[in-house]
């Protein structure tokens, strides 16, 4: 009778062991750019986080108004930012040396899927954010699936009875890893087409140019007030409006400020993200939102247009009564 020869089955955590450290520094890496090799944490340096964090706002999906009450209340944001950078470098150790590693997979899911909704539209180049978010889901899920394997911090406390190490926990199945890559993939186009139309139509991407938002325009009292937020472009490089214009109804200029002449205008900034005046122009952040006001506007009733003009050769227009 001929003898079978069978391979000894490898542990799924031993497949994914390279997905475990990658995905794992990933995130550890963040706590080690923001504290170790810079300061990112102080909210009046270069870098903050909170303004990145700011960044995801215009654009964010289904999360906006949580980002939006944080960059509305500074000292909140910070403690966040701090809260939040601390779990990252938690979760990203025990995920490299497999430590409670399917806990911390439900953890690497939710933080991806913080990333995806937030900031998945931004990426000037490439979609950088949202393949970080779909990558990360996937990962996480996949190494919640295997479990930590052989070569994990698991196995050696697995031999106890900890449920926390316990590896024999019955999670490979195939109906929990054909739902999960369905749920997934369909998470990964329904957030590729939302964002940037990568599944059909046309793709757009909204991190290429800067573009504003004018609302609430009007002249009371010899005096112009509009509000501006900066809603989509680049979020590595601010917008400059080097000029703000009223023209009347035959096209005409009736009121001009330009260059350095922007800065005397009041600015009253709504976010961490602040709208601020520069030597030759207004520098707009990604996120910032502000009221404008620029006194001795004099002219009489009439319909106006309000031009702003950014460096680039952008402009945006809106009406205003007076």
């Amino acid at each position: 009778m001929q003898k079978e020869f069978t391979t000894p089955a490898t542990p799924a955590g031993l497949i994914v062991l390279s997905l475990r450290l990658v995905a794992g520094w990933t995130y550890f890496s963040a706590f080690w750019r923001r504290l170790v090799l810079e300061n990112k944490l102080d909210p009046d340096a270069p870098g903050y986080i909170g303004e990145k964090f700011n960044h995801f706002l215009p654009q964010a999906l289904g999360i906006k108004p949580i980002i939006q009450y944080l960059v509305s209340h500074p000292d909140l944001l910070h403690r966040s930012m701090w809260v939040f950078t601390i779990a990252e470098a938690i979760v990203g150790l025990c995920f490299m040396f497999g430590l409670m590693t399917r806990w911390m997979s439900v953890l690497v899911v939710s933080l991806a899927a913080g990333i995806l909704l937030g900031a998945g539209w931004l990426g000037t180049t490439c979609l950088d954010e949202w393949q970080i978010g779909v990558l990360g889901i996937a990962a996480g899920f996949t190494v919640f699936v295997a479990g930590g394997g052989p070569v994990s911090l698991d196995h050696i406390f697995g031999r106890g009875r900890c449920l926390f190490y316990r590896q024999s926990i019955p999670l490979q199945n195939k109906k929990l890893v054909i739902t999960g890559a369905i749920v997934i993939t369909f998470l990964t186009l329904f957030t590729n087409q939302y964002f940037h139309g990568g599944v059909w139509g046309t793709l757009h991407n909204r991190s290429v140019k800067p573009v504003l938002e004018i609302t609430n325009a009007l002249i009371q009292k010899d005096e112009l007030v509009f509000e501006i937020q900066r809603i989509e472009g680049a979020d590595v490089y601010g917008s400059f409006l080097i000029a703000v214009q009223i023209e009347n109804d035959e096209g005409e200029i009736v009121f001009s400020k330009t260059g350095a002449e922007l800065s005397a205008a009041s600015i009253v900034n709504s976010y961490v993200a602040k709208v601020k005046g520069g030597k030759y122009s207004l520098v707009i952040p990604l996120g910032a939102k502000a009221v404008l006001r620029f006194k001795d506007v004099r002219m009489p009733r009439g319909n106006y247009v309000l031009r702003l003009i950014d460096v680039s050769g952008l402009e945006w227009t809106t009406t205003i009564d007076k």
